[in-house]
């Protein structure tokens, strides 16, 4: 009798777990779970009016994250002599209690006690959640406007020894730079934030609001000149270095990998983005088309859910010297952008060049070895779903490998990082500089 009832709680979780194996699970910035504690000034610098703007600024942040205990957990602190705990972390469990509840803090007055509302958060608030072994991010955002009156440094260091990530946004002209600096985790530039005043805070909201994006689904760093940039390693993580046959790059000091027709590069998309993508992204490429995959339609990247529908997908088309963007929608199934300006048939001349695609919340923007080729609107899009597949150099709706050259496949966080990422790796670019450089002033 014992055996035959092990028997059926085996058979039984392994049936549950199959249920949550093939269940449609939607990845993305929204859906993070993570734990956030805003730390907002409510000295008497601040004033009535900025701190309900203030609030109205956090408002408008929390509305892009889904509230709940299995995603993302909010608390706010006032502080001014002392913290005053105003909402416990997990107390609203929805996003319309949450909004009201910020919007219902009483401004409180007083000194500025920075230091001293850091370590109450450290202390108190995030050690009262009730997920502390699941929750996968500790953020914190500390709002400022003025030189604190205690110290800053050792509260600072302890949260981040806490494993807790500290944002510093510092509003107005009395703020002090080096207080922010000492404040937010490490680089600086991808963890403070300034405003002219509260009047302008709202101008920074799309930045607060990519990084703690960011922060929740773009953990992997990828080393860049002097600088690590959050993002997604594909030639790494999709084990295009472990299947494909290495060849010489556009340089002597690049090196590449030739995919042929019979390498199929395919991965679980939760082993590559197992937290989905953030609204705003960088997708890099650096190859080379060569024979028939110059001349056909060619998925360079796709994510596919379970269920075989598109839900990122970067596509070269060959027979009319086009690149179309797929992404998610709130109104559809999908919605695809296919640049069409002139300018990519270059792409398809069989050398080197690097592709770049710019993605925004609103807008989508090629580029070709450095030139924007076209820019064109997008609606909002939805998480992904992460129980399908992401793969390589693919025949468009078929699962059928095309023969590529691949230098470089990244997939950057920072959309900023469009600016940063030059095209100085390819022949063409390179002899241009060159020239220009040499002719006389």
């Amino acid at each position: 009798m014992g055996w035959t009832v092990n028997l059926l709680t085996v058979l039984l979780l392994s049936s549950c777990l199959q249920a949550i194996e093939e269940e449609d699970i939607r990845a993305g910035c929204s859906t993070a779970v993570n734990d956030l504690v805003y730390i907002i000034d409510g000295s008497w610098s601040v004033g009535y009016t900025d701190f309900d703007t203030a609030k109205h600024w956090l408002v408008n942040i929390t509305s892009g994250f889904d509230i709940s205990s299995h995603y993302s957990q909010v608390a706010v602190v006032q502080y001014s002599d002392t913290p005053r705990l105003e909402i416990p972390l997990g107390k609203h469990q929805g996003g319309p209690d949450l909004i009201q509840a910020i919007q219902n803090i009483k401004y409180l007055g007083g000194n500025t006690q920075t230091g001293r509302a850091i370590k109450f958060a450290v202390d108190h608030v995030f050690p009262s959640s009730q997920r502390l072994s699941a929750v996968k991010n500790r953020i914190a955002v500390v709002v400022t406007d003025g030189k604190s009156q205690d110290d800053v440094v050792d509260a600072s260091v302890e949260a981040r020894a806490q494993g807790v990530t500290v944002f510093a946004v510092g509003v107005g002209t009395e703020i002090t730079t080096s207080e922010l600096v000492a404040i937010a985790n490490k680089p600086a530039p991808a963890y403070v934030l300034y405003a002219e005043d509260y009047t302008n805070i709202d101008r920074i909201r799309e930045s607060m609001e990519q990084k703690l994006c960011e922060e929740s689904v773009c953990p992997t760093r990828i080393p860049v000149a002097s600088r690590d940039e959050k993002g997604f390693e594909l030639m790494l993580g999709m084990n295009i270095h472990l299947k494909a046959k290495k060849t010489p790059g556009s340089l002597a000091s690049e090196a590449a990998y030739s995919l042929t027709s019979a390498v199929d590069v395919t991965e679980n998309t939760r082993e590559i983005f197992p937290e989905g993508l953030p609204p705003s992204y960088v997708f890099v490429a650096t190859l080379r088309l060569r024979g028939p995959a110059a001349r056909q339609r060619v998925d360079l990247w796709r994510v596919l859910s379970r269920d075989g529908e598109t839900q990122a997908a970067v596509t070269l088309n060959g027979r009319d010297n086009t690149v179309t963007f797929t992404t998610t929608s709130t109104s559809h199934l999908e919605q695809t952008v296919t640049f069409t300006a002139p300018g990519f048939e270059a792409l398809f001349d069989g050398g080197w060049h690097q592709l770049k695609v710019l993605v925004r919340p609103r807008q989508v923007a090629g580029f070709l070895d450095d030139q924007q080729i076209q820019e064109a609107a997008l609606e909002t899009a939805e998480p992904i779903y992460i129980n399908g597949k992401t793969q390589i150099a693919k025949r468009t709706g078929a699962e059928t490998s095309v023969a590529v050259e691949l230098q470089k496949l990244r997939l950057y966080c920072d959309p900023h990082q469009s600016e940063r990422e030059t095209a100085c790796e390819i022949y063409s670019v390179d002899d241009e500089r060159v020239s220009v450089a040499s002719l006389p002033s």
